[in-house]
C-alpha cells in the first residue's frame, strides 16, 4: 500500500474519507475549547499526515497550549506532516517516525488531553481493538478524551469498540448516525476514571491493513 497516495482521498469533498475527516476536525475544535486553562497534551497514534490536527490547531486559539506527539511509521506521510508543522509554525507539535502501536513513544506526554485514534480500528484486528482500548487508560487523562473512527462495513464493530471504552470508564460523547449510505463513523469518548500508570515496553497491535482483514469478516 503506498499510504502517501491513499492520502489523497481526503482531497475528494466528497468522499467518505473527507467526510470523516471534517468530522474528526470538527471534534478535535470542540474538544479544545472545552479544555481547561493550561498546557494541553495531544497524541495520535498512525497519524498519516496529521491532516485531523493540522486543520484545526493553526487557527485555534489554544495553539500555544498544546504540545503533540504525533507518530507514523510511513517516512514519506512523516515527511508531509513535518512539513506543515513547519509551514504553520506549530513548534510544539512532535512528528516521529516509529510504530505507533508502542506505548513508549508517547511517555513524556501522557496522560494526554486529547488521543486521536483515527484510521486504527479498521486495520486491525477486534482483539488488538479491545487492547488498544484498554491502553487509553494509560493514554488519556482524567476528563480527557478520545477521538476515534471505524468503518461500518459488515461486521459493523462500531456498538463493540463503544462498549469496550464504557466498559472501562470512557463515556460516549458523540457518535455519527448509523446510515444506510454512511460507511466511515467517528467516535468521541471522554474518559471518567482514573488513569493507569504507562507500563514501558507495551506494544497494543499490530497494523495489518484493512484489505487483510476483510477475508475474516
Amino acid at each position: 500500500m503506498d499510504w502517501q497516495k491513499w492520502h489523497d482521498r481526503y482531497d475528494t469533498p466528497e468522499s467518505p474519507l473527507a467526510r470523516r475527516l471534517r468530522w474528526v476536525q470538527d471534534r478535535i475544535r470542540l474538544a479544545l475549547d472545552d479544555a481547561p486553562p493550561g498546557p494541553l497534551r495531544v497524541v495520535s497514534l498512525c497519524a498519516g499526515q496529521g491532516r485531523d490536527l493540522f486543520g484545526v490547531l493553526p487557527a485555534h486559539p489554544r495553539r500555544a497550549d498544546v504540545r503533540a506527539r504525533l507518530v507514523e511509521l510511513d517516512p514519506a506521510n512523516v515527511a508531509a506532516a513535518t512539513e506543515s508543522a513547519r509551514a504553520t509554525g506549530l513548534d510544539g507539535v512532535d512528528i516521529l517516525t516509529g510504530d505507533a502501536a508502542l506505548l513508549d513513544h508517547y511517555a513524556d506526554l501522557v496522560p494526554a488531553d486529547l488521543v486521536l485514534l483515527c484510521g486504527v480500528f479498521g486495520n486491525i484486528t477486534d482483539a488488538d481493538i479491545e487492547r488498544t482500548v484498554e491502553a487509553c487508560r494509560q493514554l488519556c487523562r482524567s476528563g480527557g478524551r478520545v477521538i476515534w473512527t471505524r468503518h461500518r462495513k459488515s461486521p459493523d464493530r462500531v456498538p463493540q469498540v463503544c462498549e469496550w471504552f464504557e466498559q472501562r470508564g470512557f463515556t460516549r460523547e458523540w457518535l455519527t448516525e448509523a446510515e444506510p449510505d454512511q460507511v466511515q463513523s467517528v467516535g468521541v469518548h471522554r474518559f471518567d476514571a482514573d488513569p493507569v500508570p504507562l507500563r514501558p515496553g507495551t506494544r497494543v497491535f499490530d497494523f495489518v491493513g484493512y484489505e487483510a482483514l476483510r477475508p475474516r469478516a
